[in-house]
This record gives structure tokens, sequence and C-alpha cells, in this order.
């Protein structure tokens, strides 16, 4: 079972945290089910950029974004190359070490 690697985020994680995940579940799910408050203001449909993660590691082990996911990461803050969508991005078999950027475009966090 692959584990995912949290890396330490100020509000959200203060001191990182590893888990195990099961393949196929989204990023964004896997880091709710474990305490990791992510946003995900459009509530996982692909219509915003909230849930914005790097990953460190594990990148290549992901099914490629398809054009949708590409286009909203373009609005990003902090964008990287090895960003994804953690509701779309899908567990697949290696380890993932991820970061949560500091800032999201969203304007106002709502309580979920």
């Amino acid at each position: 079972m692959p584990q995912i690697i949290v890396l330490p985020h100020e509000e959200l994680c203060p001191a990182g945290t590893a888990f195990d995940a099961t393949p196929g579940i989204s990023i964004c799910d896997a880091l709710l089910q474990h305490g990791v408050e992510i946003e995900h203001a459009c509530e996982k449909s692909c219509a915003c950029t909230t849930c914005h993660v790097i990953l460190r590691e594990g990148f290549v082990s992901l099914a490629p974004a398809e054009e949708i996911e590409e286009d909203l990461l373009d609005k990003a803050w902090g964008l990287e190359p090895n960003s994804r969508l953690s509701c779309q991005a899908l567990v697949g078999d290696k380890d993932l070490v991820i970061e949560i950027p500091k800032y999201t475009i969203n304007m106002a966090k709502e309580g979920h």
C-alpha cells in the first residue's frame, strides 16, 4: 500500500504527517480521511484550485492530468511543473511526498 507523506504546513498540518493510502482514491479524499483539512471549495468537482498540491516525490506515478485540470492549474497560486489538483489526482502504487502551498486563490475560507 502506498504511503502519503505530507510536508509540514503551518495551518493544516504543522508537524507534517504520513499515512497509508488506498490506490485509486483521490489525494484530496486521502488527506481529508487522515485529518488534513485541505480546502476544496468546489466540493471536489474540478472547478477551482483550492486543493492544489505540489508533489515533491511520486509525480510520475500518477495518471496524467486531463485538459480541464491543466487549465485550472494555470490559475493556481505557486504553480510548479509537478503541481496537481488533489481532487483529480488518484493515488497510484508509489509513495507520494506532498507539499500543500501556503496560499490559495480562495478569498474566503468556508467551514467544511
